[in-house]
């Protein structure tokens, strides 16, 4: 595709996959001297190159806008980076949907709810931990009291073949005895009449979008 930055136009491929396209820096520097202002915060990456390892030092949103709009797009989203959680800061919270879960049971709870967790193997604990303490960072979860009655979750890790691990919770059980929600999300039909007379469209994938949800403080155990 064609990307126009500051009225010069300049072939670009767009890999529509996992990860962003990956635009060199000497680039940047030569076609776009003020680039450094409209750098958006990104989770640290090292990407292999045909020389060695890339490492990622941030995202520029590419522009598929209309001229008009471009240097104010621009301006917005680079006053508006310190909205992005990076490093070691909180994760934000979707505010005024927290969500409701109700099990058609009542404590004490039957033994398969309140399962031990799987047996692992050394390495695969200390991946496990470092999950959990990651999850604690960002204040995603939070320690239990020796006299709170909370049932356990067995947790899960699902790694993938690049190496990279994630944490998950073994939520079977508790699938069998929750109260179904009929419409948790928008339907299709729905939302597509919501967008009909949209006249632009943009999306943008949130890192741990899901941690971003609340639950209700009455739920959470």
């Amino acid at each position: 595709m064609t990307v126009c930055i500051d009225n010069v136009q300049h072939p670009f491929i767009i890999y529509n996959g996992a990860h962003c396209s990956i635009v060199a820096r000497n680039y940047l520097d030569n076609h776009f001297p003020k680039w450094e202002k409209q750098l958006l915060p990104t989770e640290a990456k090292n990407f292999k190159g045909a020389s060695g390892e890339i490492t990622s030092i941030g995202t520029i949103i590419k522009q598929i806008i209309t001229p008009h709009r471009k240097e104010t797009k621009f301006t917005e989203d680079a006053e508006k980076k310190k909205a992005f959680a990076i490093g070691e800061e909180t994760l934000g919270k979707i505010r005024g949907h927290d969500i409701e879960l109700y099990l058609d049971l009542e404590r004490p709870y039957p033994p398969i709810l309140r399962r031990p967790p799987y047996p692992v193997n050394l390495e695969t604990r200390k991946e496990i931990e470092k999950h959990i303490n990651e999850l604690l960072d960002m204040e995603v979860i939070r320690n239990i009291g020796h006299n709170e009655i909370v049932e356990i979750t067995t947790p899960a890790l699902i790694t993938w073949l690049d190496g990279k691990s994630r944490l998950c919770g073994d939520f079977r059980a508790v699938n069998n005895y929750k109260k179904a929600d009929r419409y948790p999300i928008p339907r299709i039909p729905h939302a597509l009449e919501n967008l009909a007379k949209a006249k632009y469209i943009t999306k943008i994938d949130f890192m741990k979008g899901f941690h971003q949800s609340g639950v209700k403080p009455n739920l959470m155990k």
